[in-house]
């Protein structure tokens, strides 16, 4: 009996010793990623951004009255009012005070500048839709600007939960009314 727990002793000490010098393999993930979604995800916003850029460039060609200005970002506006006299721009820590209204690409109104009421913005400090936050840097005080935004520049993907819809370009007409640095403003 004492023979027997000894040489069973032996035989566990043995297979210890055998199981933790022998090499293990890490466990492979079960799937493994191959980056296909995401290769999926870029071309298909690659199409929706040219389909919308499509749509607005015949739209800018129909309305040849007015004369569209293509800005670096990647959207197009206009000046109902521009400002002749050389006066600053909003720059960082500045508080944009401005009205706005949102359409469709049809013209139809989302949401009325009433609806929206006026607001203030701290320039580059808040967060607004991308579009607006380049925008608004662009206008003097007194102007009255109307943007067309794709809908990567407006709300994206996501729209806004309430009447803007997934991936709409938009419309935006916004009117500066006043500039003031931070410290006027307290």
């Amino acid at each position: 009996m004492k023979l027997l727990k000894i040489a069973g002793c032996l035989l566990l000490g043995m297979n210890l010793v055998t199981c933790c010098t022998a090499k293990q393999e890490p466990r492979r993930p079960v799937s493994q990623a191959s980056g296909e979604f995401m290769k999926q995800s870029i071309e298909r916003n690659k199409k929706l951004n040219e389909n919308e850029e499509s749509i607005i460039a015949k739209m800018i060609k129909k309305d040849s009255a007015i004369d569209y200005i293509s800005s670096t970002k990647g959207y197009w506006y206009y000046y109902h009012t521009k400002n002749t006299t050389e006066m600053p721009k909003p720059i960082k820590g500045d508080i944009a005070f401005y009205d706005y209204e949102i359409k469709d690409l049809n013209g139809n109104i989302i949401y009325s500048q009433l609806d929206l009421k006026p607001h203030q913005y701290v320039v580059d400090k808040q967060d607004i839709m991308m579009g607006l936050r380049d925008g608004i840097k662009l206008m003097q005080k007194g102007e009255k600007v109307t943007f067309i935004f794709p809908s990567h520049m407006a709300f994206g993907y996501h729209g806004d939960n309430k009447k803007i819809g997934t991936n709409e370009p938009l419309i935006c007409t916004v009117t500066l009314n006043d500039i003031k640095p931070d410290q006027e403003a307290k």
